[in-house]
């Protein structure tokens, strides 16, 4: 296989995985692009590489700099904005885990903080409470073992990381 069509099946992967680790399948071919490339990327680059609008591309830059997954480039003599992947392989499973515990578990927290104030005395109320009471313990255990990953050393963190996923 060539260089250019083992990128190209990485991208057209990684994309596909991106769904699982919470983000769009363009966010993630980007992302790949961004990962495989030697050089920075300009908007331009990256839409005619992978055939998007501009609107694309901007908005899914934008959540990958947000996400901590790619960094602005500056080059001198440039106009033009570039971008770089993080490369490190542990500080990227720790943005992702950030981005997906601020979007998913931290609001869910809120909610269950809420809900365990339900009004009632009927059998119903009651197991609707335990219900709540269960899920909020088991959510606020995940919440502070994320917490400990994400504070770990990286190399302990990674390592970990692919013990539990083996």
């Amino acid at each position: 296989m060539q260089l250019e069509e083992g990128k190209e099946r990485f991208i057209e992967a990684w994309g596909a995985l991106g769904s699982s680790w919470g983000v769009t399948r363009t966010m993630a071919q980007i992302h790949a692009l961004l990962l495989v490339s030697n050089e920075p990327k300009s908007s331009d680059d990256v839409m005619n590489e992978l055939q998007i609008s501009r609107g694309n591309v901007n908005t899914n830059m934008r959540m990958l700099v947000d996400w901590g997954l790619a960094h602005k480039k500056l080059i001198t003599g440039e106009r033009k904005e570039f971008f770089v992947a993080e490369k490190d392989m542990s500080k990227v499973i720790k943005s992702i885990i950030i981005a997906r515990k601020k979007r998913e578990l931290e609001p869910m927290l809120r909610l269950l903080d809420e809900l365990t104030g339900v009004e009632g005395k009927d059998q119903d109320a009651e197991e609707f409470r335990t219900v709540v009471k269960d899920l909020k313990l088991y959510s606020h255990k995940a919440d502070s073992a994320l917490d400990a990953l994400i504070k770990v050393d990286s190399n302990w963190f990674f390592s970990t990381f692919l013990s539990m996923i083996k």
